[in-house]
């Protein structure tokens, strides 16, 4: 999808049906605007139902100040226009009142950008704007200021954040990513203490990694390749919308046959991905014209080495990462059904996946299928696709449910003898 290729008012209504319905805003809550070629500003309104918008109902502000539109706009317009008066390189900003940010905003302090990488790229630093009576001026130059000081991503004190960008969806995936970061310090917090990464290590990550693959042209695609494309879509829709993804992080990739698989590209949306946005690799060349996730030789070795595994996920999933940033373990002995899909879950090294990928590879095998990388990601593999998901679903809702036992108690795991009752009657050796 060319999202840039939408017109504004289909823009804000796309990006605020996405916040409202991953419960990110409310009802009345939040607002979206966006500063076109021309100057003008087009802005959510006030007092319409956040869940039903149309593009009718926006409202369009021209450059004297008039407003174009049906409704009244948004309370905060002043803090928008004020925005875009002191940064003219923004061309959208988002304002909302996620439950994580409410919660950072009332103890005072700013999520952690530094557990897992790209959050401090995506993000920036995050400034924090003192309180004042919403759509008042005092809080439009309230935060203002801390965009006039280089901010593009402000914690408003007992209020929300607002994030500017050059366009909305790079506004949305700020702060889908920071509303990520948050979830899982809250989590990690309730595990242990999270390990932030160093400099050195961020600069690590962020060293240039672009794959260099020779390239192919496809003739044909088969009946079987069709599907795969077709049933990756319907399974990274699923991941995004149960949150095991963010719009542009997290990697499906599908073996078709021998060593040609599919893979999700380099950072497109996932909400929106399309069967002729996976790339095609193949003989280890890659589809003409696409680019592929940058895991791409990570997948490709794993494809080579296990036979037995058709299908690999890397995922973000804020439960399971509280693992990751974290010394505590993840033993997947908590109810039979979890110690079945998962069996034993190691961990890895900080940038395992790129910098030791024979050691990675290495380290799966039919009793460890999912592999934890520390402060980076988790990988999970399966014979196809369904497995593989069902793998890392249960991943997901067994890291949420240690977290909430927790809170109200000491963990009992499965014992040692239980172990061998489940090995035995599920034929697991």
């Amino acid at each position: 999808m060319r999202f840039d290729l939408l017109h504004p008012a289909d823009q804000l209504v796309m990006i605020m049906q996405r916040i409202y319905q991953y419960g990110m805003t409310t009802t009345s809550g939040g607002n979206l605007s966006i500063r076109d070629d021309n100057g003008d500003v087009w802005i959510t309104p006030s007092g319409i139902d956040k869940g039903s918008l149309t593009r009718s109902d926006m409202i369009r502000i021209k450059p004297d100040k008039t407003q174009v539109g049906m409704h009244r706009a948004s309370v905060e317009l002043p803090l928008h226009l004020e925005i875009y008066r002191i940064r003219p390189d923004l061309r959208a900003v988002l304002h909302a009142h996620p439950p994580t940010m409410i919660a950072f905003s009332l103890v005072r302090r700013v999520p952690n950008i530094r557990l897992v990488p790209d959050v401090l790229k995506i993000c920036g630093d995050v400034g924090v704007a003192e309180y004042a009576v919403p759509g008042s001026e005092l809080l439009g130059r309230n935060i203002a200021r801390r965009f006039e000081e280089g901010y593009n991503t402000v914690l408003m004190e007992n209020h929300g954040c607002v994030i500017g960008a050059k366009d909305l969806f790079s506004a949305f995936m700020a702060f889908e990513t920071l509303d990520f970061s948050g979830r899982l310090e809250i989590d990690a917090l309730k595990l242990g203490q999270p390990r932030a990464l160093t400099d050195e290590q961020l600069a690590a990550h962020s060293y240039p990694r672009h794959v260099v693959m020779d390239e192919f042209i496809p003739r044909v695609a088969s009946s079987e390749e069709r599907a795969v494309r077709r049933d990756m879509c319907r399974f990274i829709h699923r991941s995004y919308d149960q949150r095991l993804f963010t719009s542009t992080q997290g990697t499906y990739s599908q073996r078709i046959n021998g060593d040609a698989f599919l893979i999700t590209p380099y950072n497109r949306d996932r909400k929106y991905l399309e069967p002729e946005d996976l790339v095609l690799i193949k003989d280890g060349m890659c589809q003409a014209g696409m680019t592929p996730s940058r895991s791409v030789p990570l997948h490709q070795a794993i494809y080579a080495a296990h036979p037995e595994i058709g299908s690999v996920l890397i995922a973000h999933a804020p439960a399971i990462m509280a693992f990751a940033v974290t010394s505590t373990p993840f033993d997947s002995r908590l109810i039979p059904e979890s110690y079945i899909s998962l069996r034993e879950v190691r961990k890895l090294p900080f940038l395992s996946s790129t910098n030791d990928v024979k050691g990675t590879v290495s380290a799966l095998s039919s009793k460890v299928p999912v592999i934890i990388i520390e402060n980076e990601c988790v990988l999970v593999t399966g014979s196809d696709l369904l497995n593989a998901f069902d793998r890392l679903e249960v991943l997901e809702y067994s890291a949420r449910a240690v977290i909430a036992a927790k809170e109200i108690g000491t963990p009992v795991l499965i014992d040692d003898e239980q172990v061998k009752e489940i090995k035995a009657a599920f034929k697991l050796d």
